[in-house]
């Protein structure tokens, strides 16, 4: 065999190798099928809820501030870039600094949660329930529960994930990639919120 049959061979054994262009990782794929998936459960339940605030006549509007919900805004925004932060430093082999931001981010993550359960304290104790609705139709109570609990619950999920996540991360059973995947689902989690706030809060400030 040849010199330049050799080449050839092992230029055709490399390229066979080589990974495809467009590749994505299973760990990253079955993220973005999960988060597609969970897109159309949340889009489900925001359609059903503008249907049932639309058909029913005298909706209640019981915000009368939006001081609270733009704290928690805030908090998730805030949560986003810091999470952003935290891969960033991770694929640049900061591993104190990525574990540092991470757990930064799951912090941010429990204050928004512990805002929004004060909020749901203080609509409970004026007597609305998720069967009950002092303002009126008890749609509103089912729906509000329902969606922002439905919410609450993913970003319940989403600070266990960081935590567990960062701390296996910070002994070296997991990578940069493994961060970036769980990042993923926080950034799902903060997008969702974007639409919450308006159809729930924004459209149900009293006059």
């Amino acid at each position: 065999m040849s010199q330049a049959d050799l080449t050839m061979h092992g230029h055709a054994t490399a390229g066979a190798m080589a990974e495809p262009t467009f590749s994505v990782p299973a760990k990253k794929m079955a993220m973005w099928l999960f988060i597609i998936a969970d897109s159309a459960t949340f889009a489900g339940c925001l359609v059903a809820y503008g249907f049932i605030r639309n058909a029913t006549p005298n909706w209640p509007r019981p915000f009368h501030s939006i001081t609270n919900v733009a704290a928690m805004t805030l908090i998730l925004l805030t949560s986003s870039l810091t999470m952003l932060i935290g891969v960033r430093s991770a694929h640049a082999g900061d591993k104190a600094n990525a574990f540092r931001w991470t757990m930064i981010t799951a912090v941010l993550g429990v204050l928004f949660a512990v805002l929004h359960i004060r909020e749901w304290m203080g609509m409970i104790s004026e007597g609305a329930t998720l069967f009950r609705n002092p303002w009126g139709t008890p749609l509103f109570g089912a729906s509000f529960f329902s969606v922002t609990g439905l919410h609450l619950l993913h970003v319940t999920g989403g600070v266990i994930a960081l935590i567990a996540v960062g701390v296996r991360y910070q002994r070296g059973r997991y990578n940069a990639d493994d961060l970036e995947i769980t990042g993923l689902y926080w950034h799902f989690v903060d997008l969702v919120w974007m639409f919450v706030v308006p159809l729930v809060y924004l459209l149900n400030l009293a006059h």
